[in-house]
């Protein structure tokens, strides 16, 4: 599968380089406009806005949608993968290899039903929490070592409705709320890439 993903990228492969001050954005979700505004999407909606906030646009390439944008002197390629979110592994997989990215400069943005609404939290590594789209990416990088930026959506639903809540469009409070709440998840990604994990997670994982 290596040499698959080598072979799809050869041409570009030749012009990257490694460079500690290059990182990779994924922002986790579904293409398809039947998800657009629901609480898995999250992680498109953050990387969207950090995109406007960088002044780049997404174009549509290999295994997802890319925009690359600088942030004191980090370049940050942003991601959100086109492979449908039990498949992110893939698309996440094969940019690291396109733009020589280490998984110590991978962050991953997630929604997550077990932080409550208007919190957000840096982890470094651990467990994929029963989400699909980080178990596929476990998988297809052989590692937990990565970051992750969890965007918590609560777990305001009833027993056996936690699909049509996670798949179900915010209501009018939490909409209320998202921008601000979208616009510190981006502070802490930009804070991420410059002071490193450790300080960014003394930051932003208290409130």
């Amino acid at each position: 599968m290596l040499t698959w993903f080598k072979n799809i990228f050869a041409k570009e492969e030749e012009e990257e380089i490694e460079d500690p001050m290059k990182y990779l954005i994924v922002g986790l979700g579904n293409m398809h406009p039947d998800y657009d505004g629901t609480r898995h999407n999250v992680g498109f909606e953050v990387v969207d806005l950090l995109a406007e906030e960088l002044g780049v646009t997404f174009k549509n390439d290999q295994l997802g949608d890319v925009a690359i944008g600088k942030h004191k002197g980090r370049t940050l390629v942003l991601l959100k993968p086109s492979t449908y979110m039990n498949r992110s592994g893939k698309s996440v997989r094969a940019w690291m290899l396109k733009k020589k990215i280490q998984p110590d400069n991978l962050l991953v943005i997630v929604d997550d039903k077990n932080i409550p609404f208007d919190k957000i939290r840096i982890k470094t590594k651990g467990s994929d929490g029963g989400h699909n789209g980080l178990k596929d990416i476990h998988a297809e990088l052989g590692t937990t070592n990565y970051s992750r930026l969890r965007f918590g959506i609560g777990s305001e639903f009833g027993k056996g409705r936690q699909v049509d809540f996670v798949l179900g469009k915010w209501d009018k409070k939490e909409l209320d709320e998202l921008s601000y709440i979208l616009k510190r998840s981006t502070d802490a990604i930009k804070a991420y890439v410059t002071i490193g994990a450790k300080l960014t997670m003394e930051q932003f994982n208290r409130g």
